[in-house]
């Protein structure tokens, strides 16, 4: 588990190697993570882009940007909280990412929310970020 606190909004991600998507033999390795983001600070939030920096073994970098997440812009009062569940396929058995949320506030300040870096592995190939 890996965990970013920004302006009071807490992201915590939990990644998990995906063994029945993956195709070790065809360099296909399928990762899942689950987000949980928590506002724990005084006033209403909107999740309105989302900004990933994805790196695999090889060091090949992949950006990805969009609005949302999973088709939603969540809004999250004081104390309100919101999950979901994606996945990226790599070509090597490792990888990490990491990037940041565009958060908007009820007056319409935009912020960026840290997720953190965090490790995708195979199993055998544990490794932990710090």
């Amino acid at each position: 588990m890996y965990k970013a606190v920004t302006r009071g909004i807490s992201v915590t991600v939990t990644p998990r190697y995906l063994p029945d998507e993956s195709s070790p033999d065809e360099n296909r390795y399928f990762f899942a993570y689950t987000v949980e983001i928590i506002n724990l600070s005084l006033e209403r939030v909107q999740l309105r882009a989302r900004y990933w920096r994805i790196i695999d073994e090889q060091g090949r970098v992949q950006e990805v940007r969009g609005a949302g997440v999973v088709g939603e812009e969540p809004v999250l009062g004081p104390g309100e909280s919101y999950s979901y569940t994606s996945g990226c396929p790599l070509t090597t058995p490792s990888g990490t990412m990491q990037g940041n949320y565009v958060m908007e506030t009820a007056g319409g300040e935009t912020f960026d929310a840290e997720i953190p870096a965090f490790s995708l592995d195979m199993p055998r190939n544990k490794r932990v970020l710090h």
